[in-house]
């Protein structure tokens, strides 16, 4: 009998925990975007400099650097539109200061990426989006993908919903 309940508890346990994991990896939230260790020894990509007046300063002023890991970078090179899954591309936002007539890197004010996995987002073209306030990875400040990121990326459908392309 006490082998039957220890039996039955033990299974029970499992299927709880097959269940939790099934609803983890169907909820692909903001949260399952990892911050992107090690990203500054990719393949960085182009920098771009948004000053007062642009449309888009207000959110996203500042010097952008953007990086590729190998998958992603291998695309850009060869002119490509599709990303394979595993692509990712980190959005590196920085303050430009400016003094004496130079302008430099300031303090980081958000580091976004984009993680390509068909499966785990196809809401999103396939992409998983994170941003992390001044690029502390326990900040992430992505609440809703598709509302905070993706409805941006969609005009770049044609590209994949990456805007970044490589210059030649």
């Amino acid at each position: 009998m006490r082998k039957a309940v220890f039996g039955s508890a033990i299974g029970g346990a499992l299927v709880l925990l097959a269940l939790t994991l099934v609803a983890q990896k169907r909820s692909a939230g903001p949260e399952s975007v990892p911050y992107p260790e090690g990203y500054r020894s990719w393949t960085h990509v182009k920098t771009a400099i948004l000053h007062p007046g642009h449309p888009l300063y207000e959110a996203f002023g500042g010097i952008h650097h953007v990086y590729a890991n190998e998958k992603a970078a291998a695309v850009l090179r060869r002119g490509g539109n599709r990303f394979p899954d595993g692509s990712i591309l980190v959005f590196d936002l920085l303050e430009a200061p400016t003094q004496d007539n130079a302008t430099g890197e300031g303090a980081r004010k958000v580091l976004a990426v984009m993680v390509k996995d068909s499966k785990r987002f196809p809401a999103t073209g396939g992409w998983g989006y994170a941003a992390f306030k001044s690029g502390d990875k326990r900040q992430q400040i992505v609440k809703d993908m598709v509302q905070e990121c993706h409805n941006c990326h969609a005009g770049q459908a044609q590209h994949d919903y990456v805007f970044s392309q490589w210059r030649k």
